[in-house]
């Protein structure tokens, strides 16, 4: 645990944070689900052990999570995704990097809506992405909620035709997360 969020640090860090003083937001057991629905069956999973902090000065946010973290209720269709189409041991992280493009002033009190653009890291693969989602604010935390579709050739996730009936060309992802100030 203490390593992932040692890795968060650093990774957000090299995302260029400059100041000596900064106000930090960070979590380490946040929530990213996400949903396939098929013509022959749904699939979804869940990982409760999403690392991320924003830096509320300058609005970057990073995000990161490991793989084998998503849990599915067969643990068949889990041991397939780690394997055959995620390749968890090759590729073990996904991560997302970018900045909140509306100029909030996350230390205030009030509900935000935003949208962070960067490039997100899954199955070896970097794509610029645009999230939608909304910040609520107390000054101390911060609940972020987000949802957006992932396309899965995007990043070169193969589905065999076997099963090509059983899993969406297009995945619903889903996040929630508190982040604490530091």
């Amino acid at each position: 645990m203490k390593k992932r969020i040692i890795h968060l640090v650093l990774i957000f860090c090299a995302v260029t944070f400059t100041a000596s003083a900064q106000t930090l937001y960070s979590t380490s057991n946040g929530e990213i689900s996400f949903f396939s629905d098929a013509p022959l069956e749904d699939i979804q999973a869940v990982n409760k052990a999403v690392a991320s902090i924003i830096n509320a000065d300058n609005n970057e946010i990073a995000v990161q999570m490991r793989i084998t973290d998503f849990e599915f209720p067969n643990k068949l269709m889990q041991e397939h995704f780690n394997e055959n189409y995620l390749e968890s041991e090759k590729y073990p992280t996904g991560v997302f990097k970018g900045k909140i493009k509306e100029p909030l002033d996350l230390k205030t009190a009030g509900t935000y809506k935003a949208t962070a653009e960067g490039t997100m890291t899954i199955h070896g693969v970097t794509k610029s992405v645009t999230i939608p989602g909304t910040i609520v604010s107390n000054g101390n935390q911060l609940k972020l909620d987000f949802k957006f579709p992932i396309k899965l050739e995007d990043y070169k996730i193969d589905i065999p035709t076997i099963v090509f009936n059983k899993i969406a060309e297009v995945v619903d992802v889903t996040g929630s997360m508190t982040l604490v100030k530091k």
